[in-house]
């Protein structure tokens, strides 16, 4: 009957074990598969206007425009007036004459006033290697400015530095397995100039809705809701602290019109909040500059980013009472066998082989609350342990066995004395380790 219970036992063992691997296997596949798509390629709501508006057949300017050609063509010396006052004021505006402020051009944006470049733009000593590399195509480009890319606004008159503030009213449906949260929270901007036109971006948000309170040249305010991702961090599971961010940027502006600061004041959490199992661990906010790889020729301009970070941990009471607390009961009940008289092994054997399926079935339902990872967490190391030790107390009740008979006693001795130090030793280890 011990033996039977024993290969029953094995056999869901080894079902169960080879789940366990696979999900371990195919975390770590996925590490070394398809490169992440870049930070700022997905999620966020689509710009509602382009940077350059075309004229449409429907658009009523376009039909006015149309309407003027006409009565040009039916006169031609206001059309000569007219090409000499163009003529006159594209030479003022290449002198910088013209207006250069925000709102320069439709929309105020800078692609209306960037060149087509040429081999001119190019240093006569470099190479056609050097120039494929940074992009020869005729795309448009700025000659004045630190940055060629027709998206800078060198006549913009230098960046707007922009105190961001940020205050988290509540965060929900927080998921370890995805990473995803909703939130809510203002935001606060606060230029040391007027601002640029803004078209907020949230790189890692999606579904973001906006409630604008205040809208000043030099201050903004707006309440977000929205879904969030994060990248979660399992190493130190179930004592785990996590990482919940909410990154900014704007759209079209780069760091030469819009520098995003931390406003470390006005960066907190509202006064009632709450979430389920965790606890706050610390409050932060940084900003830097993103790169996004290149995307067309003499793409060269950086991004201000603002990132704000939520530390929450995890109660350490809740996770030691789920986790290690039945992992040690399990290694307990499996070392009673050790006292049962060497006669009696079938009772013996019910106090470990069990044990083992049952340690097999507790790992499952805890990776299956889990991300799978393609590393091992605190919890996995903890399992490891009580594989260890069981298959030790195992081992002993085998070598009841296999030895002489004459020997058995010496060898039920032998295990009584050394099995029960030997797992306490591997016990502490894992949960050290």
């Amino acid at each position: 009957m011990a033996q039977v219970l024993q290969v029953v036992s094995f056999v869901l063992v080894a079902v169960l074990g080879s789940l366990i691997f696979v999900s371990k296997v195919s975390a770590q596949a996925g590490k070394g598969g398809a490169p992440a798509a870049p930070a700022g390629g997905g999620g966020g709501a689509k710009p509602t206007t382009s940077a350059a508006p075309a004229a449409s057949a429907k658009d009523p300017k376009a039909a006015a425009k149309d309407a003027k050609d006409a009565k040009d063509a039916k006169d031609p010396k206001a059309k000569d007036a007219k090409d000499a006052g163009g003529e006159a004021t594209a030479a003022a505006s290449d002198a910088g004459i013209a207006d250069a402020g925000p709102g320069f051009g439709p929309d105020g944006s800078p692609v209306d006033y960037a060149t087509v470049q040429t081999d001119e733009d190019f240093p006569k000593d470099m190479t056609p290697e050097e120039k494929a590399s940074i992009g020869n195509g005729k795309v448009p480009i700025h000659r004045e400015g630190p940055f060629k890319s027709p998206f800078a606004h060198p006549r913009f008159g230098g960046p707007t530095h922009v105190k961001v503030g940020l205050v988290i009213g509540s965060i929900r449906e927080f998921n370890i397995q995805t990473g995803g949260f909703e939130a809510e929270f203002f935001v606060s901007l606060t230029g040391d100039k007027e601002l640029p036109q803004l078209a907020l971006y949230f790189p890692n948000g999606h579904e973001v809705n906006e409630t604008v309170m205040a809208d000043t040249p030099t201050f903004k305010l707006s309440r977000f809701s929205g879904k969030f991702v994060s990248t979660m961090d399992l190493r130190d599971y179930p004592f785990d602290t996590q990482q919940l961010d909410i990154v900014i940027e704007d759209k079209i502006a780069g760091v030469d019109q819009l520098i995003f600061e931390p406003d470390k004041p006005r960066t907190s959490l509202d006064s009632e909040f709450r979430m389920p199992s965790f606890s706050v661990g610390f409050v932060a906010a940084k900003s830097y500059k993103h790169s996004y790889p290149t995307r067309f020729d003499r793409d060269d301009l950086y991004i201000s980013r603002y990132k704000f970070t939520l530390g929450i941990d995890r109660f350490a009471t809740s996770a030691a009472f789920s986790v290690y607390v039945p992992a040690f009961i399990i290694v307990l009940i499996s070392l009673i066998g050790m006292w049962v008289p060497p006669d009696e092994l079938e009772v013996r054997s019910n106090a470990g082989a069990p044990m083992l399926a049952a340690a097999v079935l507790f790992h499952y339902s805890l990776i299956q609350a889990l991300p799978a990872t393609g590393y091992l967490t605190r919890a996995d190391k903890l399992m490891l342990g009580v594989y260890v030790s069981l298959l030790i107390n195992m081992a002993s009740t085998w070598a009841l066995l296999i030895v002489q008979e004459h020997n058995v006693d010496k060898a039920f001795r032998w295990a009584r004395a050394f099995v029960p130090p030997l797992t306490v030793i591997v016990m502490i280890l894992v949960c050290i380790w």
